[in-house]
């Protein structure tokens, strides 16, 4: 398993409904697995799929998951050189089971590999884990019960189904029955075409996504009433962003989730129509079949409010690494695992300050990035926030922040008077800059690096603030 004989069943039952939509091109049941079983014979024991968003994806990706085939997704933006050292590390890491070019469009045994993920990067090698065709049929189940997905859902995630958050998505609506659709790539105008048109109900995207579409949807008188779910990953919504997305789309479910691909599901939160609670660094409870402890680096367990390791267990978690693993990417503690993220737990609620890696050592005192930025999204005048550490040869590293202002300019004086009374003064960021826009990758996530070397390279999206 994961979905190879729900597509058959869903094939059988309703064969002319529409199963998947890219850019327009829309396949039904039928065709889809008509043409996965015809890919099929072709589909080697490891398939690496490194291309564009297409119908043609997700036909190649189905087949190439079939029996005991492995498949590995590769960003088609990352360099060839990357993927030429990929594929050569896959041929001597990966060992998928026997395959013949008889085999069906079947799933193979539950607890077989049928998927390499790859962690994002341009400048290294990934790290390479694998994951269980049992571990994402758990997860579906977690994620369908948890956001509520209906076979009658018309799902819109219209980032790059090389990233896990889409292609996820993908394979749980071909898992529950539900049409699934995507762009080639991202544009708003696009996005809003689909949902006024084509009846979307439900969004899988990321915060910078939402943003755009709610700010520039109201602008542009984009009616969204119709959309009841939208799912956001990648980091948590700031108030802002909320409060735009709660106007655009009146009528939606807003979830917030933690996870991470070794990890899948850990924790998450749901927002009914009318609720605009956001902010702090809470992420909600236990997804359904998930334990979430704060273990130290010893493996004992924290009492409430205590930082430490956020560590899970549950079915969904992935086998572990081809390569890559330094021994701290994926620890586990007697079957508790964890993959460095840092937060405590209140009451129930997982509270989440990020990753060890991101910790700003400043004086002695440790401060999260996270925390920093969402006290300064709550402060009127800012669109969004970002937080990083430079080099500092008196502290250590100095807490430096860039502002996105929410319209015409904001001072370093407005700033400082704004988290007065809601941030530790030793967590203040020493620096403020005006940016034009949030730094971010080509699959939209807000980058800290790429914020210092903005900095330091005098980007013309930047300019500091005086004091």
């Amino acid at each position: 398993m994961p979905f190879l004989d729900k597509i058959q069943q869903w094939a059988d039952e309703r064969p002319h409904d529409t199963a998947v939509v890219v850019a327009g091109r829309r396949v039904r049941w039928a065709e889809l697995r008509n043409a996965a079983t015809a890919t099929v014979p072709a589909a080697a024991a490891v398939t690496v799929l490194a291309e564009a968003n297409s119908v043609d994806f997700a036909v190649r990706f189905a087949a190439a998951v079939a029996g005991e085939r492995q498949c590995a997704v590769l960003d088609p933006a990352w360099p060839e050189a990357l993927h030429r050292e990929i594929r050569a590390r896959l041929d001597g890491a990966a060992k998928p089971g026997t395959v013949a070019a008889a085999d069906a469009l079947a799933d193979g045994p539950p607890e077989s590999t049928f998927l390499i993920g790859l962690t994002s990067g341009t400048t290294s090698v990934p790290k390479a884990f694998t994951r269980s065709r049992q571990s994402w049929r758990k997860s579906f189940d977690a994620s369908i019960e948890f956001f509520g997905l209906r076979q009658d859902d018309v799902t819109l995630a219209p980032g790059p189904l090389a990233a896990s958050l889409n292609l996820y998505a993908l394979a749980e609506c071909l898992y529950a029955g539900s049409e699934f659709q995507t762009l080639e790539s991202f544009d708003v105008g696009d996005v809003h075409a689909a949902i006024t048109h084509d009846g979307v109900t439900r969004l899988v995207l990321v915060p910078t996504m939402l943003r755009l579409l709610s700010e520039r949807g109201l602008t542009g008188g984009v009616d969204a009433a119709g959309v009841r779910t939208i799912i956001c990953a990648g980091s948590k919504l700031d108030a802002r962003t909320l409060e735009a997305a709660r106007r655009w789309a009146p009528n939606a479910t807003i979830y917030e989730y933690y996870g991470a691909s070794e990890l899948s599901f850990v924790s998450g939160t749901g927002l009914s129509a009318g609720e605009l609670d956001a902010g702090g660094t809470g992420i909600g409870r236990a997804f359904p079949g998930v334990e979430v402890r704060i273990l130290d680096d010893e493996g004992a367990a924290l009492p409430d409010g205590e930082v430490g390791n956020i560590c899970v267990r549950s079915g969904m978690v992935s086998n572990g690494y081809l390569w890559g693993d330094d021994g701290q990417a994926l620890r586990s503690f007697a079957g508790w695992f964890t993959v460095g993220d840092q937060g405590y737990l209140a009451d129930g609620e997982l509270h989440i300050l990020g990753r060890r890696a991101d910790m700003i050592l400043t004086s002695g005192k440790n401060v999260y990035p996270h925390e920093v930025e969402l006290a300064l999204a709550s402060v009127p005048g800012v669109a969004a926030a970002i937080a990083a550490g430079m080099p500092d040869d008196i502290r250590g590293q100095r807490v430096v922040a860039g502002v996105v202002p929410a319209h015409g300019g904001i001072s370093a004086t407005q700033l400082k008077a704004g988290l007065e009374n809601i941030l530790a003064r030793d967590k203040r960021p020493v620096q403020y800059f005006s940016l034009t826009e949030l730094p971010t990758t080509d699959r939209g996530k807000v980058s800290r690096n790429m914020l210092l070397d903005w900095i330091s390279g005098h980007d013309h999206r930047v300019r500091r603030l005086g004091l």
